[in-house]
């Protein structure tokens, strides 16, 4: 880290495709390494809008992304991926976690919601399922993601995507270049 320069925090559901926009570029394009913090956009009063498939496709392309396949399902269920997105996060793999669910729903078109894909998700970053079905089901990390929530409240995040520079909020599709900013400011 760049010294004087705050760590930011990304925020962000595995339900939402901006997110999943903003993530694919995150670790490339700031200059810090963020902290990922997931949370449940219900938490914050807040769920994914509906995409358009067509704007969004492109986007994809233009990121240079797999194609883009939407979940069946709108909104994805995100609470079982994001609880083990809050256990990865624990044992140092929030971010491999979260770009592998995100592919899975974003590029597979699977469902957050089911065990299956984020068991593929938690294998692809070398997570073993019997230890992720334990942990999700444990009062902790549901206790872990809700503390989560309730900080990123309290830093003033309304809604996802978002970034945390120095106390200053970034949110919205365009979180990533306003956070830039802020750290080329800051640093």
């Amino acid at each position: 880290m760049a010294p004087g320069a705050p760590q930011p925090i990304f925020y962000y559901d595995l339900a939402d495709p901006a997110c999943y926009l903003v993530a694919e570029r995150t670790m490339g394009e700031l200059p810090v390494v963020p902290e990922w913090e997931p949370v449940l956009g219900a938490q914050l009063g807040w769920a994914p809008p509906r995409p358009d498939p067509e704007t969004l496709s492109e986007i994809v392309a233009a990121q240079g992304l797999q194609p883009l396949r939407l979940p069946s399902s709108w909104p994805p269920d995100s609470e079982l991926a994001m609880l083990a997105a809050t256990y990865a996060k624990a044992v140092g793999r929030a971010v491999a976690f979260s770009l592998a669910a995100f592919r899975q729903a974003f590029a597979g078109g699977r469902d957050l919601g089911d065990q299956g894909t984020v068991l593929i998700a938690a294998a692809a970053c070398e997570m073993h399922p019997t230890a992720v079905l334990k942990a999700v089901a444990m009062r902790s990390v549901r206790l872990s993601l809700q503390t989560a929530g309730e900080r990123a409240a309290a830093a003033g995040v309304r809604e996802l995507p978002a970034i945390e520079v120095g106390g200053e909020v970034c949110s919205g599709g365009d979180c990533l270049e306003r956070a830039a900013q802020e750290l080329a400011v800051s640093g």
